[in-house]
């Protein structure tokens, strides 16, 4: 019945109508938008037409209820056969309502928080008249110097492959169509968007099949496994050639080999790109090769409706390529209900009762302390009521800490630090604070004010990082340390020899020398979102304890980088850190080894690991065996700890990785509690791609690491019989 009703409309429309439905523009182009008549610069130079505005498939950017409803009511005035309009943003992680950030999240290893964080996400936006959200952004990441490591969950093709499936559960729900308070999901970036060279942005990615195949595809066949509705192309090459243009990757691999029959869009402007590329000579071409290619909906640039129909009319494209794309572009808005209901529950009074609600918030609050990372502490956590406590640093009383992909997230609505704080103190009036330096600069009157501040502290909590500009989409930096005033900064409280906590707000991990060796506790808090002040509150009073584990290395020097866990061996391997015998693969000044390594993150109480055990050496190809451990909470207060269970193949056709993470349980225990977590290891486990990519398993020796992170663990050898 859908595809006969999508069939039948599409008989009605005209070549220019079919061509309108590929083309996305932002809402200043659309009467009843807000910024509607502001198109300036670049937008204007595009020369839309009231004709290619009316015939046009899809908005970007529509915010807020009322303004959706406005440009839906106008277009549906305006175009013949009243097809409405796809609203589509990027609601990454958070509406209003601003959860972590992505790699944040990732630290949690909880996947029922993360498909919380996207089910309100989703209930904000949709009520505010959003249809899709650009996320979520699974591209695996080993490069911090990118600036969109933020927005993906780590450097793991299974934790990111989980969060993958989280992500697109909580969006889009079980029922997209009668579910009003969801949303569809678009995975980006396909594909391999986070392996730039140089961790620059939008540049060049040269990798193998087989690795391509290996860690970066996985999370992105997860997302869709889920469901997800749409894909978005990545700006970088695949094996020579953009995304957008390169046919092998969107036509055999994601539509014949993995059957996904969803919408594909262009990011801003990667049709086009083409051009700088090398690989269109003009729009025409690129217009051709992205067509070609499978990419339904060109987003903000105008290749296809400049050249589509020429390109028809000449026999050089055919038309059932342009009635494919807009067929899946009418099938999504036929399970959206849009033909129905065009408004799809955009509502301003229900708006402003769901919209930062206190329920929204709590969950905001426990996400963000379960993200939060405990690098270091040397008995100065967690804090007391009655301590009187020095806020120094520019994070101190700062809104920016929501991470530059809030786009509708205030400052205004933020918890801010000290606001946390002085929650938790006996007497607001033992918290004093002083800015200390500017995130990037400072003046002898702020550091000067800064030490008086702290003079008469019993704790110095310094909040340090990077402003929100400094990371996300073409935030990359060469140099991932702190900026030197806050170096400068930490220097100066060092020599009043108080007890001083570090709490970081950033988006990538961070070369953190010049903090953490001058600290006696180091909070990783990256950006927490609007309830940041109360999470980081709840964390150094003890309200909540740490939990949160590294889901992307720490490097210990940017000249490490990549620096990720489940690396190669090579075949002069240095076999422990300290061996300084010169033709093995090391550094002569650096370690190999990360500053904290995947998987790493301390607790208020300890944990001890016993009797790790197979319950048998030997794995039968149609069997399985259990890994167990017992962990006994051995501190002094309840706390959760994240169980990690990676297997190494010994010996495989091509090289495998010294580890790789199969599995990880989360258990909370009280003093003096045990508990027995066991994990079962099967033969799928255990496959990889081979020298002909075929997709199996080994006979032979293997090994099983159970441990608290990827460094930290016990082996036990096993061997797979087939």
């Amino acid at each position: 019945m859908l595809k006969q009703k999508v069939q039948h409309l599409i008989d009605e429309m005209t070549l220019d109508e079919k061509i309108g439905q590929l083309l996305q523009l932002a809402t200043p182009f659309f009467k009843g938008s807000s910024d509607q008549g502001f198109i300036t610069g670049p937008m204007q130079e595009m020369g839309i037409t009231d004709e290619n505005v009316r015939n046009t498939g899809s908005v970007l950017g529509g915010s807020g209820a009322k303004e959706t409803r406005n440009i839906q009511d106008a277009h549906l005035k305006d175009n013949r056969l009243g097809i409405p309009l796809l609203m589509m943003a990027d609601i990454v992680h958070g509406f209003k309502t601003i959860f972590p950030v992505p790699l944040a999240i990732g630290c949690s290893w909880d996947m029922e928080l993360a498909k919380k964080s996207a089910e309100i996400a989703a209930k904000e936006a949709s009520v505010s008249g959003v249809h899709v959200t650009f996320a979520p952004m699974v591209d695996l990441v080993r490069d911090p110097r990118w600036g969109r490591v933020m927005e993906s969950t780590g450097e793991d093709p299974y934790l990111n492959s989980e969060f993958a499936r989280a992500f697109v559960r909580g969006f889009q729900g079980l029922d997209l169509t009668n579910d009003k308070d969801r949303v569809a999901a678009c995975v980006k970036h396909f594909a391999a968007y986070g392996a730039p060279e140089g961790g620059r942005d939008y540049n060049t990615v040269n990798m193998s099949e087989r690795q391509l195949r290996e860690s970066y595809l996985p999370a992105y066949k997860a997302a869709l496994d889920e469901g997800c509705e749409m894909v978005m192309t990545a700006f970088n090459t695949v094996d020579g050639i953009p995304a957008t243009a390169n046919k092998k990757l969107m036509r055999e691999l994601l539509r014949n080999e993995w059957g996904f029959n969803g919408v594909i869009i262009s990011d801003w402007g990667a049709v086009k790109e083409q051009l700088p590329h090398g690989v269109a000579e003009d729009e025409a071409e690129a217009a051709y090769k992205a067509l070609q290619a499978g990419v339904d909906i060109e987003m903000m640039t105008t290749c296809y409706i400049d050249h589509v129909k020429e390109l028809v009319e000449s026999g050089a494209l055919p038309e059932s390529l342009v009635d494919e794309s807009v067929k899946r572009i009418l099938t999504l808005k036929h399970k959206l209900g849009l033909f129905e209901d065009p408004y799809r529950g955009a509502d301003e009074k229900r708006a402003a009762e769901v919209i930062l609600c206190e329920e929204h918030r709590q969950s905001a609050r426990e996400l963000a302390a379960k993200s939060c990372v405990l690098l270091k502490n040397e008995n100065v956590l967690p804090l007391k009521s009655e301590q009187k406590i020095a806020l120094i640093g520019p994070f101190a009383e700062s809104g920016d800490l929501m991470g530059p992909w809030s786009w509708q997230g205030a400052h205004d609505d933020v918890v801010k630090v000290d606001a946390g704080l002085r929650t938790k103190l006996a007497d607001p009036s033992l918290l004093s604070v002083a800015v200390g330096s500017d995130v990037e600069t400072v003046t002898p009157e702020q550091l000067k004010k800064a030490v008086d501040t702290a003079k008469d502290a019993d704790v110095v909590v310094l909040a340090l990082g990077e402003a929100s500009f400094m990371s996300g989409e073409a935030g990359c930096r060469a140099d991932i340390r702190l900026p030197e005033p806050q170096l400068q900064l930490i220097q100066e409280m060092k020599k009043l020899g108080k007890p001083t906590v570090a709490v970081l707000f950033n988006g990538r991990p961070l070369d953190l020398h010049g903090v953490v060796e001058h600290v006696d506790a180091v909070l990783e808090a990256w950006y927490p979102g609007t309830e940041a002040g109360a999470a980081i509150a709840d964390l150094l009073f003890g309200d909540v304890n740490p939990s949160g584990r590294l889901s992307m290395s720490m490097p210990f020097s940017v000249g490490q980088v990549p620096v990720y866990y489940n690396h190669f061996n090579t075949g002069r391997p240095q076999p422990t850190p300290d061996n300084k015998e010169r033709y093995l693969s090391h550094y002569l000044d650096i370690p190999n080894e990360p500053l904290f390594p995947f998987g790493f993150g301390l607790s208020y109480t300890e944990f001890k690991y016993d009797d790790v055990k197979l319950s048998d050496d030997t794995l039968m190809e149609d069997g399985k065996l259990t890994a167990s451990v017992t962990v006994t909470n051995s501190g002094d207060r309840a706390g959760d700890e994240i169980v990690q269970l990676y297997i190494r193949d010994i010996a495989g056709e091509v090289v495998r990785p010294v580890k790789e993470l199969k599995g990880y349980k989360k258990v909370a225990l009280e003093p003096d509690e045990s508990t027995t977590v066991t994990f079962e290891i099967t033969e799928e486990m255990l496959r990889y791609h081979h020298e002909n990519l075929e997709f199996k398993s080994d006979a032979g020796k293997f090994t099983a690491f159970i441990g608290k992170n990827s460094h930290d663990v016990t082996e036990i050898p096993f061997r797979l019989v087939k």
